[in-house]
Formats: structure tokens, sequence, C-alpha cells
């Protein structure tokens, strides 16, 4: 699908390189939960680091609002809460709102991401702005080998818009352009798209070189049997990976909230579950492709079914084709884990893609630990599409047991899809 230069394929020594990461980690209390994307990082830092560089980092955190180039807004929500106020009250209520506001945004400076880098042995400083003076001039002073961390993109609201203005200014500190931020390579912003236009040499780093090798290779010229299994609330949000997997897979699993839009255009019962009733038509549709092209498309025969959304409800295991009206699918069945484990049996490539149930909710995880475990023990090549899966196989500690755990959640199901992600089709193509 893609045959792009990486970092090792052209010389750095001496040349500034801007590098983007994905370092849009977990804070809490002012404390970095989860460093892994940091660590993911690190490969192509110090790569670029012991060749010479004078690299460039830069990356966003979270969903600021742009308070470097405009005035800050309130959300509608909060307005309206404002404006349900006495009218006496309402300008002190918007001033402290604002000034949370304010706060809120502080959190999301990328200095926690500096100190972060600096304990893991990288001498990084940090920059005051993106493409402002401050950013200009520490990266003019670079030395062969030291590092700069911009601050977080995503204060500028042209980032997001893939700005041309902007992707140039950013790219006019560099000679090379680096992306490393597979996380967010399926959106077509300045940083991690634009600044390719303004520079001759761009190419990948190690963690999105990894991601379209390995998942390249299971999409094109898979070891088999080939088996996807997908999971989530939405057949919507996986309909693009269903109809190309379609074409490539021995085996299709459904699983989760979605299953129930199929069971329903089956005729089935589906009780309060989740359903997408616009749906159904496709579903009928999917169906009948898998069986005219004699992929195996597997759906759960049991499921477990509370009586309201919470992790706490009465629940109980019943078959797909008897949920009760008043009842709700929330997790499989312990036969459809035997039944699911079974067709993994003898793999020799598996992908997986969403939850079984509401995996968050110990009463409903039990489906989404046991499709976990049953890749870990297949032998299979697994490879885990990011997002919630990802989340799942780490929490549950098989995450070293599968052969890639993608870090991209929306640019994984875009690479399923066979899309052309803009952060990686911006990059240079080996010859």
């Amino acid at each position: 699908m893609y045959n792009k230069k990486s970092v090792e394929d052209i010389a750095v020594a001496g040349k500034r390189v801007l590098c983007r990461c994905d370092f849009n980690v977990p804070v809490k209390d002012g404390k970095i939960t989860d460093d892994k994307r940091i660590v993911g990082a690190m490969k192509t830092i110090k790569y670029l680091v012991d060749n010479g560089a004078k690299v460039i980092l830069c990356s966003h955190m979270g969903r600021p609002h742009n308070v470097l180039n405009a005035e800050l807004k309130l959300s509608k929500k909060e307005k309206k809460k404002i404006d349900e106020l006495p009218e006496n009250e309402r300008e002190a209520a918007t001033a402290a709102a604002l000034e949370k506001a304010k706060g809120d945004i502080t959190k999301l400076s990328l200095k926690i991401v500096a100190d972060d880098l600096k304990a893991k042995g990288i001498n990084v400083t940090l920059a005051n702005d993106v493409i402002g003076p401050d950013a200009k001039a520490k990266a003019a002073a670079l030395k062969d080998g030291e590092v700069l961390l911009l601050e977080n993109v995503r204060f500028h609201a042209e980032e997001e818009k893939n700005d041309p203005a902007f992707a140039k200014e950013l790219a006019s500190m560099a000679d090379i352009y680096v992306n490393d931020a597979f996380g967010t390579a399926h959106r077509a912003h300045a940083s991690t798209a634009g600044v390719a236009d303004y520079l001759d040499t761009a190419v990948c780093g190690y963690l999105i070189q990894k991601e379209i090798e390995v998942m390249g290779k299971a999409l094109e010229d898979p070891v088999r049997p080939f088996v996807a299994i997908l999971g989530g609330a939405k057949v919507s949000d996986k309909i693009g990976v269903i109809n190309n997997l379609l074409e490539k897979c021995d085996t299709i699993i459904i699983g989760g909230g979605m299953a129930y839009t199929f069971f329903k255009a089956m005729g089935l019962p589906i009780g309060t579950s989740i359903c997408e009733h616009d749906k159904l038509d496709l579903a009928k549709d999917l169906m009948a492709r898998a069986q005219e092209k004699g992929v195996n498309f597997l759906l759960p025969v049991d499921n477990k079914i509370g009586r309201e959304y919470k992790e706490d409800t009465v629940c109980m295991e019943i078959y797909s084709d008897s949920i009760p009206d008043g009842w709700m699918g929330l997790d499989i069945g312990e036969k459809t884990e035997e039944l699911f484990a079974k067709s993994l049996n003898g793999a020799g490539t598996v992908i997986w893609n969403g939850p079984m149930g509401v995996s968050e909710w110990e009463n409903f995880a039990s489906g989404t630990r046991s499709v976990a475990k049953a890749i870990a023990e297949s032998g299979a090549i697994s490879i885990i599409g990011g997002g919630d899966s990802a989340a799942a196989v780490e929490t549950l500690g098989y995450a070293d047991k599968m052969s890639h755990v993608s870090t991209g959640g929306g640019a994984s199901l875009e690479f399923l899809e066979g899309l052309e992600l803009p952060g990686i089709a911006c990059l240079n193509e080996k010859e």
C-alpha cells in the first residue's frame, strides 16, 4: 500500500529535522499517567540525535482553544448555563468561566512532555511558542545532536485547518520533515501533512515505518487463514473496514454493539439493544456478499444481556434468537467466547479492532478478555488495531504476546479500510 522512505534512507547529519511526534498523553493531577506514546517516539528521536541532526520536535496535546491568535470563547453549553442565571450574576460567571478555561488550556502545555523526555535522557529545550520568535531563535541556534520541542501546535487554530501560511512558517525552521505520529496520520493538518509541501525531503520515523510494514503486509499478502475480529458499537463506524476485508479475509467475526444491527437485519428480536435501523439493508448486503465470496461470517450465538445500561444492572446470558423485550445486549456470552476462540485455531493472521461488549465495566468485560486471550494463544501473526482494543490488551497484560499493537485508533481504521492517510501519502516514495 505504501513504500515510503524512512529516516535511515536519508542523511540527517547537520540538518534541521522537524519531527512530528504523537505526545498526546493522558495527564492527571499534573502527572503523565501513561507514557507509551513518548516511549514509542524514543527510537526515532535517539536515531536523529545519534546521527547529528538538529532535532525540532512538534506535537499536539488535547483540544485547546486557540488562545494565541484569537479571543478565547466559551462553549455553547457554558454560554447556555450562564444565560440561565439572573442578569446580575452573568458577568461574574462569564469571567470565572473564562479564567477556568485559560487554566485548563495551560494544562495542555507540552512542558510536562519536555520534563518527561529529560527524565528519559533526552536533553531537550522547550520553546515558548510554535512559529513565534522564541521557537525560531531556538531552532536557529540548535547545534548537531541538540533537541528542541515546540509548544502545543493546536494552540494555533491554523494547525487543524492545515493553513498553508502556518505550515510554511513551521517548515521554514527545518531542512527535513519526519512524520512519526501514526495516530494523527489520517488527519491532513499543518504539522502532519501541510509542512511536506514546503520541504523537499519528507520521510517516516520508525513508528510509522512499522505500522505500514506490518499492517500493509497483513492486507496485501497475509499468512492464511486470515481472520478479522471487529467490535464496537456501530456498523457505520466499520462499513469501510468490513467492505475492504471482505475482499481479503477468510473469516470475519462480528461482536460488540454492532452485532445487534445484524441480528435485527436477520429478523431476530433484539429487545432494547443498540441498533442502527437505517443500516439494516447494508447489514443484509454485507452478509450476502460474505456468503457469495465464501467468507466465514461469524456473529455471536449467545449474549450477556441486562435490564439497563448500567454496570450493576440485573443480567443473564441468553441465545441470540431469544433476547426478550426490555433487555439489551451488553457482551457476548460464554458459548460465543468458545466459538470465537475455536475459529482462531490454526489462524495465520489475526486483526482485531473493537471490544466485544461494554468492556470498561467488569461485569461485561469477559468477551473482550476472552478474545484477547484467544488471540494471544493462537500463534498467529496478531495485529491489534489501536483504540479500545489496544487499551484492552494492555490492561489485560497480553500486549507483549501480540505481534503488533497499533498506536493509532482512527488511523488504524482508515488504514484497514484501504484509505490513503494524508500524513503518510505526503512522504517521499522509495525509488
